[in-house]
């Protein structure tokens, strides 16, 4: 059965991007400090279509577990580019040049409507306007029977989270203190979750801790 799972990294302290999040700062004041645990991995090179000399550890299968079985990626309008409003007359490809890492559909939630956007190696942006469960839902069409996958940020996480929609919770938490940012369990109303730890695993930097949700 396919899953609707979510992967972040977080702080200690809860935050899942920087303060004063910007294009050149797109993770935002201290950001990057979540993910440095990631970016040495052969994994993870692997992913972005980098020379796959780099390190093994502890690590490793989670990234290499995270596009596993995924067939439909979602994310929310900051997540794929800087800015907010219309998308104007050059609108902004995306983070991450002609070659995603994604290679399959990825759905951008946005206020603003805006043609699909087509990229090599088989990744597809579109962009949805109405709400987080029609989002799904053409995501899960989109997956052809394999899961969907929520990469944040934290609002469109914390919409999904309140709407207890989300299956499984992948967790890397990182041993930093941001003290502002985005936050990642504020602004779910009265959502009671249900989470069962289903693994831990201590690795250089970073603790991966998943969890399955329910609506409690």
């Amino acid at each position: 059965m396919s899953k609707f799972r979510f992967h972040i990294s977080m702080s200690l302290d809860g935050y899942v991007a920087g303060p004063n999040m910007s294009e050149d700062d797109p993770l935002g004041e201290g950001g990057p400090q979540l993910h440095e645990w990631m970016v040495p991995l052969r994994a993870f090179k692997e992913l972005q279509g980098q020379d796959a000399d780099g390190e093994v550890n502890a690590s490793t299968p989670i990234v290499e577990g995270m596009f596993q079985n995924v067939g439909a990626t979602i994310m929310g309008r900051r997540m794929f580019g800087p800015a907010s409003g219309p998308w104007g007359s050059d609108p902004w490809r995306g983070w991450w040049g002609e070659d995603p890492p994604y290679h399959h559909p990825v759905f951008v939630l946005t206020h603003h409507a805006r043609e699909p956007l087509e990229m090599e190696g088989g990744t597809t942006f579109h962009f949805v306007t109405d709400g987080i469960e029609a989002t799904l839902e053409r995501a899960r069409e989109a997956a052809r029977g394999r899961d969907v996958l929520l990469l944040g940020g934290a609002d469109v996480a914390q919409q999904y989270l309140a709407a207890g929609l989300i299956d499984e919770l992948d967790l890397s938490i990182v041993p930093v203190l941001l003290g502002a940012g985005g936050r990642l369990f504020e602004n779910i109303g009265g959502a009671r979750l249900a989470l069962e730890q289903v693994r831990a695993v201590e690795a250089p930097g970073v603790t991966h801790i998943k969890y399955g949700v329910r609506a409690g």
